[in-house]
């Protein structure tokens, strides 16, 4: 396949572009630093596509031809505290990157055959401790507002008679990315806690956490791209997501069984309001979370490397150990 990546220079598409090579295929990338990302040793097997997915130009023509689009176009949520230009800058940089994906696909001479747009389990918004599969509906907040604006974006293309698949992914485990970029330097220097959940209390931790490992998500693209059979959403996350409490204590014992020996858990954290006052409106995605299983993709077959959050963790901390620990004990710690 000859395969379009928008957003294709983050974490994600880094890792799936690797993947789409490694299995033969031709990948496109676009950019705006199209001159930087050629500089870049690991890019050179890729095309780069010089141009903005946000706004219409000549990079749209270089769809004509290509099998496959993926989307992962979007600026970061954690990357600026929020205030109005930075919401809409999270907003355009989705909803327009996919209106401008899905129009340049609709007017290719020759049109591509499969869409995956990148979504995520914010399109859920704050749910409790519902458990959630594909068929939830949408949430009314602001992270919930933007992911069902972009879905839509490319719901047209269904009537052109291309596949369009929408993955939800929820937090990407990968480390030096993401949030654990943010998080282990944190959990290094002290006590392991809990945040969100409480109100103006201690923290408890009682939301849950939709976590997948880097591995996983990159399978759970190849396979919208891969099987027929995944049309409209599917949740990219691991089939055990945990509360917020759990991924501190887990996260503190894989830390201290192989890096840190003098950490400790506690198990309550900041007030909301402290939380609030340090980040800013982006609080509220921390301290607010979802249930998310992902049945689309079991129902599919498809078979998780990281299926528990302890496994993932120490796959990324300590992959010797985690390897020597599997073969040693039926069950490892923070299994049921």
């Amino acid at each position: 396949m000859r395969v379009f990546i928008a957003g294709g220079s983050g974490s994600i598409g880094r890792r799936l572009a690797r993947a789409l090579h490694a299995d033969g295929h031709e990948v496109l990338i676009l950019t705006r630093n199209a001159d930087g990302l050629r500089r870049d040793p690991a890019m050179r097997v890729y095309e780069v596509v010089g141009g903005d997915p946000i706004k219409p130009g000549s990079w749209q023509d270089r769809v004509d031809g290509c099998d496959a689009i993926v989307n992962l176009a979007g600026h970061g949520i954690f990357t600026n505290r929020w205030n109005a230009r930075v919401k809409n800058l999270i907003r355009d940089s989705r909803v327009h990157s996919a209106e401008n994906l899905a129009a340049a696909a609709i007017r290719a001479h020759t049109p591509p055959k499969i869409f995956v747009q990148g979504s995520a389990v914010g399109y859920y918004g704050p749910r409790g401790d519902e458990i959630i599969d594909e068929s939830g509906s949408s949430g009314v907040d602001f992270l919930a507002v933007v992911c069902r604006e972009l879905e839509d974006a490319v719901a047209p293309l269904a009537e052109h008679g291309i596949r369009t698949a929408r993955v939800r992914t929820g937090i990407v485990l990968e480390a030096g990315e993401g949030a654990l970029k943010i998080m282990a330097p944190i959990f290094k220097m002290g006590p392991g806690a809990p945040i969100g959940s409480a109100g103006k209390s201690l923290a408890s931790g009682r939301q849950y956490m939709s976590w997948i490992h880097m591995d996983d998500i990159v399978g759970i693209f190849r396979l919208a791209l891969y099987d027929a059979r995944v049309v409209g959403p599917l949740n990219g996350v691991a089939p055990n997501p945990v509360t917020n409490a759990e991924f501190a204590r887990i996260f503190t014992s894989v830390l201290h069984n192989w890096a840190t020996p003098w950490r400790f858990y506690v198990p309550f954290g900041p007030p909301d309001a402290l939380l609030r006052l340090a980040l800013g409106e982006v609080a509220d995605t921390v301290t607010s979370g979802q249930r998310v299983i992902p049945v689309r993709a079991l129902s599919l077959g498809f078979e998780f490397q990281y299926a528990y959050l302890d496994d993932a963790l120490q796959a990324i901390f300590a992959p010797g150990a985690a390897r020597r620990a599997r073969s040693q004990a039926p069950a490892a710690a923070g299994h049921p």
